[in-house]
């Protein structure tokens, strides 16, 4: 587990537990603040620390990332700024309550794209995290909320949170569980394990409270092709297809109150009242992930133009031609 984090100042410092490990092609890290309308700005120093900690994480795990952009969270919005406060508000009465030592921790969070990073920073995580959101531990990018969980976009690229978690007094809380709160007013928070924890549960209710992002990290996989295994699930990331095609095949498959639930939360974006973050969210939570990715994929596979089709056919025969093999 990584070392707490204590916080001085409104402006949290990022602590690494080796933070001179930065190797020299490690210093090619710019922000992209262009991205998220000044809601990040470059983090060229801390940027490094954060890198050095990604890239050797997935080096152990035999993946080679590429990173192409570190921003740091500006806080630069009355709300954000608000959001801000309020979470050293409550590290300071965590601290209070536990005996100086309120447990925060860095953890990462995948996002389904930039559109989601965005919406997180100008409004925050939404309500759609019913069970709890769940987090990977600094060290633990790999794991299934973080790399695994994070969309691929047409380029590619894929993105990820780094916040700062107020952890105050964990219990265990195993993975897949239904838990939507503490078992009991002694805890703050949830983890699969108490001594190397790989998931950190955020209860709903604080969410907004306890988790502040700090960093936005995209980077690709250039060893993987699009949405390839890499041990685990992975979530869908729009923009893939319609929503109304999407509506109309999940109408084929789910129960109709359940489809009716998803129509409504359609209603309810496109009347704003609610996030396109949390709309996703919660269309995730009715027909899971497994069933979207698998939509997607067969709605993407037949968009395929047909000359693309016929000219692959072409090529594949020619390649048999020149191998001397028959052709059909």
């Amino acid at each position: 587990m990584d070392r707490p984090i204590h916080h001085s100042s409104d402006t949290p410092t990022y602590v690494s537990d080796d933070e001179s490990v930065v190797s020299d092609c490690e210093s090619g890290v710019s922000g992209d603040e262009g991205t998220f309308s000044g809601a990040f700005l470059p983090a060229p120093q801390d940027g490094l620390r954060v890198r050095t900690r990604f890239v050797r994480s997935l080096l152990l795990n035999g993946l080679m990332p590429e990173v192409l952009s570190i921003a740091k969270n500006a806080h630069s919005s009355v709300m954000a700024r608000a959001r801000a406060q309020c979470f050293h508000i409550f590290a300071r009465a965590a601290a209070e309550l536990h005996e100086g030592r309120a447990n925060v921790r860095f953890a990462w969070y995948g996002a389904s794209g930039k559109e989601e990073i965005a919406d997180i920073a100008q409004h925050g995580f939404g309500h759609a995290h019913c069970n709890g959101l769940r987090l990977s531990p600094l060290d633990c990018p790999l794991q299934r909320h973080a790399v695994k969980s994070s969309g691929v976009d047409s380029d590619g690229v894929r993105y990820l949170l780094l916040c700062s978690v107020i952890m105050g007094k964990t219990e265990v809380v195993p993975r897949g569980s239904n838990q939507r709160r503490p078992s009991s007013e002694e805890y703050d928070s949830g983890v699969d394990d108490l001594s190397a924890p790989k998931e950190y549960v955020i209860w709903s209710n604080r969410i907004n409270t306890h988790v502040l992002p700090e960093y936005v990290l995209s980077f690709t996989l250039p060893s993987l092709k699009g949405n390839a295994n890499i041990g685990g699930p992975l979530r869908p990331s729009s923009p893939w297809m319609p929503f109304p095609a999407l509506i109309s095949v999940l109408s084929k498959i789910l129960r109709a109150d359940q489809v009716a639930i998803i129509v409504k939360i359609r209603k309810d974006y496109t009347e704003m009242k609610i996030s396109r973050h949390e709309m996703i969210q919660r269309v995730r939570n009715i027909a899971g992930d497994k069933l979207l990715v698998s939509i997607i994929r067969s709605f993407r596979a037949k968009k395929t133009p047909a000359s693309f089709k016929a000219n692959k056919g072409k090529q594949g025969q020619g390649e048999r031609r020149a191998r001397g093999q028959p052709v059909a």
